[in-house]
């Protein structure tokens, strides 16, 4: 069979997936085109060459490029704000503020390793509005939940003298902290792991959290 008849008989079959299979494929289409691109790159017509259908078939589980777009970037803030939290919480309860701060930074880098182009789509679209508004809400409410873990645990392990105005501070520091541990770790020119990059990054921030 030729290339050509075996692409066209791809796209005849394609559509007897249905709508509901194939839109995370759509849409993981689409995320790997902005990351390569932009989201300005992401249209129907790209995400059907991509996935080498015809443009009913994307147009089946997405009205227009609107909607395709606004669901990648609902799941994908979705996902990256799941992950994060998840990471935050898995520390909570421990009583070593080293561990904590360690297995927390483990289990953030381990999750971007999981998911590598979710991360990227956040780094490489920063300068686009409609990136940067959606993930500028996730880190808002990351901030509000890492200021609920991080107050009373500076309270609990150092009685933090002045802690409310030194906090904001930390918050920065910290968040800051979890970005450059996945950049650097998505940076394909080093040989960071998770556990290694976490345990550095995590001891580093728990000093300048004792030091405060």
């Amino acid at each position: 069979m030729s290339s050509t008849t075996a692409d066209r008989a791809q796209r005849r079959r394609a559509p007897h997936l249905g709508p509901e299979r194939r839109r995370p494929h759509v849409l993981d289409a689409a995320r790997a085109i902005a990351v390569a691109d932009g989201i300005g790159a992401v249209t129907v017509g790209s995400v059907a060459t991509a996935m080498g259908v015809t443009r009913p078939v994307v147009y089946a589980c997405f009205s227009d490029r609107v909607e395709l777009v606004d669901a990648l970037l609902d799941r994908e803030s979705a996902d990256l704000l799941d992950a994060i939290l998840t990471a935050l919480h898995s520390s909570a309860d421990i009583n070593d503020p080293e561990r904590a701060f360690v297995d927390g930074f483990r289990a953030l880098l381990s999750a971007a390793a999981a998911a590598p182009d979710t991360w990227r789509l956040v780094f490489s679209g920063e300068p686009d509005p409609a990136i940067a508004e959606r993930f500028r809400a996730a880190k808002a409410h990351v901030q509000t939940q890492a200021t609920e873990w991080i107050r009373p645990a500076m309270e609990r392990w150092w009685e933090t003298a002045d802690l409310e105005r030194k906090l904001p501070v930390l918050i920065d520091l910290f968040l800051s902290a979890c970005e450059s541990a996945v950049r650097s770790l998505l940076d394909t020119s080093n040989d960071w792991g998770p556990d290694d990059l976490g345990t550095l990054v995590g001891k580093a921030i728990h000093r300048a959290f004792a030091e405060a």
